[in-house]
């Protein structure tokens, strides 16, 4: 009982992030089951795609009603995701345990540095041609599943972009749609995991799904006031903590690292991670500076012949 109101707890938490974000919490259910509750990571990540899927289908009946999921483009690129979770979720059964928390970590970081470096996505063409657009739908949404069903989190941060740019989505239709998309990977990715021999604790999985809901319905509501842009980097930074804690204990476990080096391992992933999100965005204010600086100006010839002596 006590497992179960901790995770409920900390599933509060991570609905609240993505209720203020609109993205984001299902990252943190591995962790919170791995590190905090002690759960096996086969079964972490399996208990974590009924959380994700049930919330993400729970956000999406309010979307549904206000008529902003595109049932057709989301079915597709749903379907292509279902047959990539599958994958995913069988996969994961001849990966070690610590590699799957590696791979997991990877994400988070790739979250991460996402987050830090969202700009406005732009559809594409609605004169590109059908086959080519559906092609894109199908391929992408195979590669999101596949990532789904191998380490249990949602990738709403690559549904909504893909969404938009290859199924031709306005953001809030994208948003929307990325909920169906998530829930139907969860889906897939958890069949394939409990048919791989994957555990789920129904009881805690239960317990953090209605508990994650609460917690996304009431972050919705207080982040009406507050800065999106400033939610969005806070929470990238402490992802970014999370992320590299969790690569440097899996890595330290693997090589046997010692702890000095493990603590510089994580520095220094830390400097990587975020010079890699912040250099293009430093690079693209140089060259409009450079772009925009005047040119000098020539130098003044003077006509010794028109001068006085």
């Amino acid at each position: 009982m006590s497992l179960l109101v901790l995770g409920a707890a900390l599933s509060l938490v991570a609905g609240l992030s993505l209720g203020l974000l609109g993205g984001g919490g299902s990252i943190l259910t591995v962790p919170i089951l791995v590190y905090v509750l002690g759960v096996d990571p086969r079964g972490a990540i399996a208990t974590s795609l009924v959380v994700v899927g049930v919330t993400s289908a729970a956000g999406m009946l309010s979307h549904a009603r206000a008529g902003r999921v595109e049932w057709r483009t989301g079915l597709l690129f749903g379907a292509a995701g279902m047959l990539g979770a599958a994958g995913g979720g069988r996969l994961g059964k001849f990966v070690p345990p610590s590699l799957l928390l590696v791979a997991f970590a990877g994400m988070v970081l790739a979250t991460a540095i996402a987050m830090l470096r969202r700009r406005p996505v732009l559809a594409l063409s609605s004169e590109a041609p059908a086959r080519r657009r559906l092609s894109a739908v199908l391929r992408n949404g195979f590669g999101v599943g596949l990532l789904t069903g191998l380490v249990g989190a949602g990738g709403g941060f690559m549904v909504v972009p893909a969404l938009a740019l290859f199924g031709g989505l306005a953001m809030p239709q994208a948003v929307a749609t990325s909920l169906l998309v998530i829930a139907l990977n969860s889906a897939s990715g958890l069949l394939s995991a409990a048919l791989a021999g994957a555990p789920v604790d129904w009881a805690l999985a239960g317990g953090m799904s209605v508990a994650s809901i609460l917690g996304s319905l009431l972050g919705a509501r207080l982040g009406r006031g507050l800065s999106p842009e400033l939610l969005r980097r806070g929470f990238a930074f402490f992802i970014v903590a999370l992320g590299v804690f969790i690569l440097v204990r899996e890595l330290s476990s693997l090589f046997h690292l010692p702890s000095t080096r493990a603590a510089a391992l994580a520095g220094g992933l830390s400097v990587a991670v975020l010079a890699l999100a912040g250099l293009p965005s430093v690079l693209k204010r140089w060259l409009r500076a450079q772009r925009s600086e005047p040119p000098v100006p020539p130098e003044r010839v003077v006509d010794s012949s028109t001068t006085s002596p």
